[in-house]
């Protein structure tokens, strides 16, 4: 499966990338009025699409109007239009790569003052220690609920497919739904979606039969999971190794490896040693080991900024190159690195104390470039975590005021239509 930089990769669905290097989903929160993508996030797919990305994965997009990662976060179900997903979706593919579309449920990742639900396999709260008042309580998923979520899965693909993108990742990592039903720590369930790891993947096994019977068998469908928890009793590389070989029986194109959850988010970078492989790749020994038995092509995110270290990851056996960050900071870094050189600056490191603060002003910073980007400016990685983050915050209010107006009026529509 490994291959250069720029040769092309072929999936199983028939469907070629142009390169091995794409851009990995980030949270934008960039949602325009009822949840959809406008000006903002189209332009910022379009300016990444210029860069030389032989594929773009789209920040997740949400599977159900009632439950979502953040206020200003996309929602795809059966009552959005159409349209502008359609332009998103142009958008992105116009400087000739593929784009998939992340879906997505957040479970009990839900912020507590946001309206909706908050869903997960058990009732068992985020901890975070003093700042695990941020999150709702959860209640535990009937299976009515399960089923029903399955499905909505299977809805947002289906449209996805239908407004033009190329595939759909689903996301099964980071401590959101489904990943935490793979989790031992979170799932504690005693029916048939919760004990061993075989009823543990049952939810995420599920939705990708679902998702797979609802698209074209030309339409990619890859799986984002977590190559390890980093919590002691959680999910593993073993449980990972397995999850693999379930996906690829499925009909899996790709499975992207990234690792981490709100309580432990490696997945934003964490403590290494001095080696630049450990500061930049961070989960590249658990994929190297897991590379060797997998049977589909996988996909490495986390930390990447530089063209040695991606050619690493591939010379490890890895099919596809993530980065996310580097690209919100040099949104043109593959057409730089076709041309021999590297990015030209990079984003302020974020070594607060408190992991879940300092994740938090580490996805702020990385937002504020993305709408540098979307306004057609260039990205200013240098400002301070702390300004950013209450940026951010004075943002999330607004949006969290306005989602709650937009749902409000959706449940008086849907009550009013029964």
């Amino acid at each position: 499966m490994a291959g250069e930089l720029f040769t092309p990769l072929r999936l199983g669905s028939g469907a070629v990338l142009a390169n091995r290097i794409a851009k990995a989903a980030m949270e934008e929160n960039m949602a325009d009025d009822g949840q959809l993508p406008g000006r903002r996030l189209i332009e910022l797919y379009r300016r990444w699409a210029a860069g030389g990305s032989g594929l773009l994965i789209t920040g997740n997009v949400m599977v159900h109007a009632e439950a979502l990662t953040g206020p200003a976060g996309v929602v795809l179900d059966e009552a959005a239009p159409l349209e502008p997903f359609a332009r998103w979706a142009q958008a992105a593919k116009s400087g000739g790569g593929a784009v998939w579309m992340q879906i997505n449920h957040p479970g009990r990742q839900v912020a507590a003052d946001m309206p909706g639900v908050v869903w997960a396999p058990s009732d068992i709260g985020v901890e975070l220690g003093r700042q695990s008042s941020r999150f709702g309580r959860p209640t535990a998923m009937s299976p009515e609920q399960i089923a029903a979520t399955v499905q909505r899965f299977a809805l947002t693909a289906s449209r996805a497919e239908q407004a033009g993108f190329d595939g759909v990742e689903i996301h099964a990592a980071h401590g959101y739904l489904l990943s935490q039903f793979l989790s031992p720590l979170v799932n504690k369930r005693t029916d048939a979606w919760g004990g061993p790891l075989e009823n543990r993947a049952r939810m995420l096994l599920e939705t990708v039969r679902a998702v797979r019977a609802a698209v074209s068998a030309s339409f990619t469908v890859a799986v984002k999971i977590n190559s390890a928890d980093f919590q002691r009793g959680g999910f593993d590389a073993d449980d990972a190794r397995q999850v693999i070989e379930w996906l690829a029986v499925l009909g899996v194109d790709l499975v992207e490896l990234s690792g981490g959850s709100y309580e432990s988010p490696a997945m934003t970078g964490r403590p290494a040693d001095g080696r630049t492989r450990a500061r930049e790749a961070y989960f590249l020994e658990l994929a190297e080991d897991l590379v060797t038995s997998s049977p589909i092509p996988l996909m490495l995110t986390g930390g990447i900024t530089r063209r040695e270290t991606a050619e690493e990851v591939l010379a490890g056996g890895v099919s596809l190159v993530g980065m996310g960050t580097a690209l919100a900071v040099s949104p043109d870094l593959p057409d730089r690195w076709a041309e021999g050189r590297e990015a030209g600056r990079r984003m302020r490191p974020v070594t607060w104390k408190d992991k879940s603060l300092a994740s938090a002003a580490a996805m702020a910073q990385v937002r504020r470039q993305l709408r540098r980007l979307a306004r057609g400016g260039d990205p200013r990685p240098g400002v301070h975590p702390a300004v950013a983050l209450l940026t951010e915050q004075g943002r999330q209010r607004h949006a969290l005021r306005r989602y709650r107006t937009w749902l409000t009026a959706r449940r008086k529509t849907a009550e009013e239509h029964r």
